[in-house]
């Protein structure tokens, strides 16, 4: 029987946060663990699911005005993540999460529970939502959707709507948008760095220090870099970029990564065409390649 167990402040030294325990003293563990901390007092929840004396799962949410995502969710519960291995998938571990959570919020007082979904990698999607009578309320580009459910009348979450206006690359360079809310942006970092230095292409951080910073300034509802004129397909996890011309933008604000190329139409330019997308994540595992 599937067991939740909750993180709070006293807890999360020996409990964890279910990601990257093997590599505790790593810089992407400690960052996510001084980040959680600083949450767990604007009512951060974590909740870790235990079945069979393992860890299977887990679920993380937030007040939606403290929500580190590009998301309008005013008194919502905004889950960052919600995840269970996927060996388990099927036998409940997810409803199970997905009812506390919003027990919580229902019981706080909070208006519903949103969650950005897509039906790429490394992000929720919209099914096990779509069965607990979530409605997708809102899009963002390239594949993002905002669910949500209400437990009244009360509006409805929202996307931002100024996503041209965020995405102009750098000329000639790179800029990564991240923060610590996952604990693997740490390594992908490092590697964009080598990448970058590998093909003498100039590069910056910037951190997203707030979750207001993250909903006023993230170029992506989750986790999007933008490439500017090329930028194929490539492995990460070898530090290898060949055929990169022009600018790229990264934005690593919560743990996925995917790439495009920038739709020079949207500024009233060609419409180039089909582009490559490929998602990365997690000590930089290469996933899926599709058109779109």
């Amino acid at each position: 029987m599937a067991e939740l167990i909750d993180v709070t402040a006293a807890t999360a030294g020996d409990l964890g946060f279910f990601c990257y325990k093997s590599k505790r003293k790593s810089a992407g563990y400690r960052a996510k663990d001084a980040w959680l901390h600083a949450r767990f007092a604007e009512g951060m929840r974590l909740k870790l699911l235990m079945a069979e004396g393992r860890w299977r799962g887990f679920i993380e949410w937030i007040p939606g005005d403290f929500a580190w995502r590009a998301v309008h969710a005013s008194n919502y519960a905004l889950i960052h993540c919600i995840w269970v291995i996927g060996s388990t998938k099927g036998q409940g571990h997810g409803q199970a999460l997905l009812d506390d959570c919003e027990a919580a919020a229902c019981r706080a007082g909070l208006d519903g529970v949103a969650i950005v979904v897509s039906a790429g990698n490394w992000l929720a999607g919209e099914r096990l939502f779509a069965r607990n009578g979530y409605a997708v309320v809102d899009h963002a580009p390239p594949r993002f959707q905002l669910a949500a459910k209400r437990f009244g009348d009360a509006p409805l979450p929202i996307f931002p709507t100024d996503w041209d206006a965020r995405c102009r690359p750098d000329d000639d360079g790179v800029a990564a948008f991240y923060s610590d809310q996952c604990p693997y942006i740490a390594d992908t970092l490092e590697a964009m760095r080598a990448v970058c230095a590998g093909q003498s292409i100039a590069f910056r951080a910037v951190k997203l220090e707030s979750a207001k910073d993250v909903r006023n300034r993230a170029p992506c509802a989750y986790g999007v870099f933008w490439g500017g004129t090329t930028w194929p397909p490539a492995d990460l996890s070898s530090h290898r970029r060949k055929g990169v011309r022009g600018s790229v933008e990264f934005a690593l604000a919560s743990g996925q990564l995917t790439q495009r190329k920038v739709p020079r139409w949207r500024s009233g330019h060609t419409d180039p065409g089909s582009v490559h997308h490929q998602s990365v994540h997690s000590g930089l595992h290469s996933g899926r390649c599709e058109r779109f």
